[in-house]
């Protein structure tokens, strides 16, 4: 069984430690830039993945975790770190039948070494997971009918509820918090645990406008209803998930080169780049301060 002294045994280093770095393309504005180091709580369990896996593992109680990813999904990833960590058997649903046939990328490679038993799906079955019928069938024809499930990108009630410590974290210490976001389920916690005073940006990393419906019922189904303030600002996708490009490229090279983080190119990238931007749109009031969550580092 997965108890919370297990998920101990592992040393999460939390609260993750906060970072005030000095940057002039901010300091001209007035505004403070703090760093929220949740790259630093865990090796292998990083960021908000360590907040929303965690609670799943407890639900999980021993059973197998099956969850869902693209080919380079960090979520993926995590989740066979955590079986590997813990002793839990993981099985990863991965979109696209196609890559049955391939060598492993080195992200499903890692996977694989770390036990995860992948099982490949064509695309139109994808789509259809959270389908209960569909989802019987394929717990059916993995042999986990038993299997604790955990939706794409980890986000469902149990997620949402781990990461509103991460708002309880920095609470009183930031006038606006900003975070990356693919499914959502980190804002929606954040948001909640931020209290009164705080505010919650969030920066997707998927084109297509439909993340503020899917914070709004992430939300309802873990809390009951809305909390906290938040909004998204969604100019900063550079093209969709897993695109960059060159300007975003010299951009995180850049700030390495200024404050020695190394910035992970798919997520935490594009929040600060949406950060510097609205800075000189002036979008932040002079005084003020923002904090920028680190919700991962690059994948080696």
């Amino acid at each position: 069984m997965t108890s919370p002294d297990a998920l101990a045994t592992l040393h999460p280093r939390l609260p993750s430690p906060v970072r005030e770095v000095h940057d002039d393309r901010f300091e001209r504005h007035g505004v403070r830039l703090l760093l929220k180091r949740d790259d630093l709580i865990h090796p292998d369990l990083v960021g908000n993945k360590w907040r929303k896996l965690a609670p799943n593992l407890t639900a999980a109680h021993g059973r197998p975790v099956l969850t869902f990813g693209g080919a380079y999904s960090n979520h993926l990833r995590a989740t066979a770190a955590a079986g590997r960590l813990l002793g839990l058997a993981t099985i990863g649903v991965v979109r696209g039948q196609e890559l049955a046939d391939r060598p492993l990328n080195p992200s499903l490679a890692r996977c694989a070494d770390d036990g995860m038993r992948l099982h490949f799906v064509d695309r139109s079955t994808y789509r259809r997971k959270t389908d209960p019928v569909a989802l019987a069938a394929l717990l059916r024809a993995v042999g986990a009918e038993d299997a604790h499930v955990v939706p794409e990108g980890g986000s469902n009630s149990l997620a949402v509820r781990g990461c509103r410590a991460l708002g309880e974290e920095l609470r009183g210490q930031a006038d606006v918090v900003a975070i990356a976001c693919g499914t959502g389920g980190t804002l929606a916690g954040l948001a909640a645990g931020l209290g009164p005073d705080g505010r919650a940006l969030g920066i997707p990393v998927l084109k297509g406008g439909f993340l503020g419906a899917e914070i709004r019922t992430l939300q309802q189904t873990a809390f009951g209803g809305p909390r906290g303030d938040w909004h998204l600002d969604d100019r900063f996708h550079f093209g969709g998930y897993a695109r960059t490009g060159p300007e975003l490229e010299a951009f995180a090279a850049d700030f390495e080169d200024r404050h020695g983080l190394a910035v992970e190119r798919l997520y935490v990238a594009k929040m600060l780049y949406g950060l510097v931007a609205l800075a000189e749109e002036g979008a932040f009031a002079r005084g003020s301060t923002v904090a920028a969550v680190v919700t991962g580092r690059p994948f080696p």
